[in-house]
């Protein structure tokens, strides 16, 4: 749609620019035309709202401030023009058309990289409800912070709608991490997903580590500039591995800690059957909270995580209380317990928890090379020690494709990283495989199996 209004306005603008070169204009007159094509083209955005497609969502609202200063613009120009038998010059008259197609086309930026995606209808019998809050860590100084403020986990919660006449205790629990910049929303499409089969899913954001989050006074968070440069250093392989152990390190200590601050605080909460002070939420969503925290089985939590997300959740599924994990094309991080003698050092305990690793092709080709010259990879050593472990790959797939931003915005999607899977099937064959492991090892429903390669 993006490029049905771009043209009409290309149209207009070409249309006008030549009309009044073939013909010589007083300045004063063009002015009032030029206000009339400004006013014709804000009717045609209007109109054209009208159709499927376009709205005034983030990705045509600038167009529409756009043409409303134009417009403002205009009269002005029109007003102040003084009365004149002087003739407006051809070569002005297209600099102002030229000029108004480049604006118009910035106006449509947001439009041109972002699709108007809502999310893929999820396939259980349960409408999905939303709900969310921020925790306070009374325990954390926010080290990102020179205010000594306390570190605060923003939490979206994706559930059954009715929650409250659902039978207490009968939810199992997900709680999902982003990746490095990612953000609550990189997948919700399965975090819908899910809650539409009968789960609770929460998922958080890492204040800094996330592309963007909003603490309690509604300020946004943006990620880490240092965070950002290291993570950039590290992608280039220009860190020494012995530097790339004190980063990350410091990376998993930080998320770690968010995740068992979430669950222990959840799990309490529960218990005490009321929302403590460390909880800051709408009024508006306290009733659904407060039902929600109630219908959760707290015997049934299962982690999720994609990239940096992944490494978390297998690192914090060691916990006696989660029963199921999936790392979604991450590296194993907090696996990492220390680098020696040019070699990282390994956690080799048995993993015990049930475990599905997600990877794409790339990814598991490195793997592969890994065994085959020795090189000591944590995602090796866990999963040929695990008790109760799956992985498989994805043929054709990039980074991004096991997350939702390819549906939302393709070019970013591919300046991060994508294959040339079909990137719907791809995350909707995803979704399928968290679902069906889920099922299993937290509802304990049907057999889990899954290919080497899809």
């Amino acid at each position: 749609m993006a490029f049905v209004v771009y043209g009409i306005f290309i149209m207009i603008e070409a249309g006008f620019a030549a009309f009044e070169c073939t013909r010589k204009v007083p300045r004063k007159e063009w002015t009032k035309r030029r206000l009339g094509v400004n006013i014709a083209e804000l009717a045609v955005f209007l109109v054209l709202l009208l159709l499927p497609g376009i709205s005034l969502s983030f990705r045509f609202v600038g167009l529409a401030v756009l043409l409303l200063v134009r417009l403002l613009t205009a009269l002005l120009f029109c007003l102040c023009c003084r009365k004149s038998e002087k003739i407006q010059k051809k070569a002005a008259i297209v600099q102002s058309a030229v000029l108004g197609v480049f604006l118009l086309g910035a106006g449509l930026l947001p439009a041109w990289i972002f699709r108007d995606y809502q999310g893929l209808t999820p396939t259980g019998t349960y409408q999905t409800a939303y709900a969310e809050a921020i925790l306070t860590d009374p325990d954390r100084v926010e080290a990102f912070e020179t205010d000594g403020s306390h570190r605060e986990v923003s939490l979206h919660f994706y559930y059954p709608e009715n929650a409250e006449t659902l039978p207490e205790k009968s939810l199992p629990l997900v709680i999902f991490s982003h990746g490095a910049f990612g953000y609550y929303q990189s997948n919700f499409s399965a975090c819908t997903e899910l809650a539409s089969h009968g789960y609770v899913v929460v998922s958080l954001d890492h204040p800094y580590h996330a592309f963007f989050t909003k603490d309690t006074d509604g300020t946004t968070i943006t990620a880490d500039p240092q965070f950002f440069r290291d993570a950039l250093a590290i992608e280039n392989s220009s860190a020494a591995e012995a530097e790339v152990y004190d980063v990350t390190s410091g990376w998993m200590a930080l998320r770690l800690a968010d995740v068992h601050f979430v669950i222990d605080t959840l799990q309490s909460s529960c218990r005490q059957q009321t929302l403590s002070d460390c909880w800051y939420y709408d009024s508006a969503y306290e009733t659904a909270l407060c039902s929600v925290l109630r219908a959760v089985d707290y015997e049934s939590i299962g982690l999720m995580g994609h990239s940096l997300g992944g490494a978390t959740a297998v690192t914090a599924g060691r916990r006696d209380d989660i029963s199921a994990v999936i790392d979604i094309d991450g590296t194993m991080l907090g696996e990492q317990t220390g680098f020696a003698d040019g070699s990282y050092i390994i956690n080799e305990t048995p993993y015990t928890t049930p475990l599905l690793a997600i990877d794409n092709e790339a990814h598991h080709n490195d793997r592969l090379e890994a065994k085959r010259t020795g090189y000591v990879y944590a995602n090796n050593v866990i999963l040929d020690n695990a008790e109760n472990a799956y992985n498989t790959y994805f043929i054709g797939a990039g980074h991004m494709n096991f997350t939702d931003l390819p549906l939302i915005s393709p070019f970013l999607a591919r300046q991060l990283g994508t294959g040339n899977v079909e990137p719907e099937s791809c995350i909707r064959q995803v979704n399928a495989l968290i679902l069906q492991f889920f099922d299993c090892y937290l509802k304990h429903t049907g057999a889990f199996s899954v290919e080497e390669c899809y």
